[in-house]
């Protein structure tokens, strides 16, 4: 049916010259199409400055190495490609957000017809090399262009995307697998990763306010204890991506949110809220908040719970998240393969998100720490995340609001 003639990598950058012939009947730039089964024709969404910024920073091969060299993420992917490769063998993928393009290349190894890579970052002309280089070309078909932008024409059988950011949903990724989703996956296809739950839970961290804050009180013997606010201010006024431990966390973990990747829609990643209730399992000072998430590698009709007895399960009753039932343990530890990035797991470049106070809280074995947090798209940049943090303890109330660029 596809002439074998030229280049058989069909090679697509928008404006620019679309390399091999034998596919270009596969993509074209056309509207996206709605179809039966996954949600309603998609208004596209405009390619805006800031989201040209956002491309041009996965053009650095510097994330790429630090993506890579994470083992515990890359060998997770790998494991779940070929844990599920009776999936995948002989059907059509599209991995969203290729990078360098080593996913397609894992999918390919696994056996599938054709794996289509799309990304909207200039990294996309040396995956195409990559591609050619292991002598791929005639099942990898790299598309330079955005999901919304771009046209596959045909239906796939499996997506498979590393989209997480940092507390899951910075940069906003998530919404193109949904945009792949909605246009191309077939009834009973296969999206990996297929779950995400996002976590929250209390921490104390004396040494990292030690270093940061009380260090101006004495330096060299000079009293630098001026400097205090605006020492908070710079240390504490944003998010920090950091790593800690298991022993860093005062409480059992909260859900904030947990993502079916078959099911959810644009819409619901514009604004999450959640309400919570702690008891804090020690006494010891409260410095704020971590954040953290998994994915699951389940199949099609894979189950939103996780196959893994953590260190830190999932708190009873009292910290039951808004948006449904805790997560139960799987019976059958093989039933679905799990990426982690909690404290007490290995580490990984996501490490933790903390949203730290600026003064510390002091708490009690048992004491109670309730409140809310709403993670809300930035209305000037979607990929960057407003978190309002409310929270009450021994009888006093706070807000803390931050941005997360």
């Amino acid at each position: 049916m596809y002439s074998s003639s030229g280049d058989s990598n069909g090679y697509h950058q928008d404006n620019k010259q679309q390399l091999g012939m034998s596919q270009r009947e596969r993509v074209r730039r056309v509207r996206a199409k709605s179809r039966d089964g996954y949600g309603e024709e998609q208004k596209v969404t405009p390619c805006t400055e800031f989201d040209k910024a956002y491309f041009n920073s996965y053009a650095h091969v510097g994330i790429h190495e630090e993506m890579i060299k994470d083992h515990v993420r890359t060998n997770s992917y790998r494991d779940a490609i070929f844990h599920h490769q009776s999936l995948i063998e002989g059907k059509v993928v599209v991995d969203v957000g290729c990078g360098t393009g080593i996913l397609s290349i894992f999918c390919a190894q696994a056996g599938a017809k054709r794996v289509y890579a799309v990304d909207a970052s200039d990294i996309a002309v040396q995956a195409n090399e990559v591609v050619k280089a292991n002598n791929l070309s005639d099942k990898v078909i790299v598309l330079h262009g955005r999901v919304e932008d771009v046209e596959i024409d045909e239906e796939v059988d499996v997506i498979i995307s590393e989209w997480m950011g940092y507390m899951l949903l910075y940069e906003s990724m998530l919404g193109s697998v949904i945009t792949a989703r909605d246009r191309w996956l077939k009834h009973g296809g296969l999206i990996l990763p297929s779950n995400a739950t996002l976590y929250m839970a209390p921490v104390t961290h004396p040494d990292r306010y030690r270093e940061s804050i009380e260090f101006w009180r004495n330096v060299y013997g000079i009293d630098m204890s001026a400097m205090l606010p605006l020492a908070k201010q710079c240390a504490f006024e944003e998010p920090s991506v950091e790593t800690i431990s298991g022993e860093n966390v005062l409480t059992w973990p909260h859900v904030v949110k947990h993502v079916d990747c078959y099911t959810i829609t644009i819409d619901e990643l514009e604004s999450v809220t959640t309400t919570y209730k702690f008891r804090s399992m020690m006494r010891a000072p409260f410095h704020g908040f971590a954040f953290w998430f998994d994915v699951e590698f389940g199949g099609p009709a894979a189950s939103p719970i996780n196959p893994r007895a953590p260190v830190l399960p999932t708190a009873p009753s009292n910290n039951s998240p808004m948006d449904g039932s805790q997560r139960k343990k799987r019976t059958n530890p093989n039933e679905a393969l799990v990426l982690s990035t909690a404290p007490e797991d290995p580490p990984t470049h996501w490490q933790q998100t903390l949203i730290y106070f600026y003064d510390p809280i002091d708490v009690e074995q048992d004491q109670l720490i309730e409140g809310s947090a709403t993670l809300t798209q930035s209305k000037e940049n979607r990929r960057f995340m407003n978190i309002n943090l409310r929270y009450s303890s021994g009888g006093r109330s706070f807000v803390k609001e931050s941005v997360m660029r």
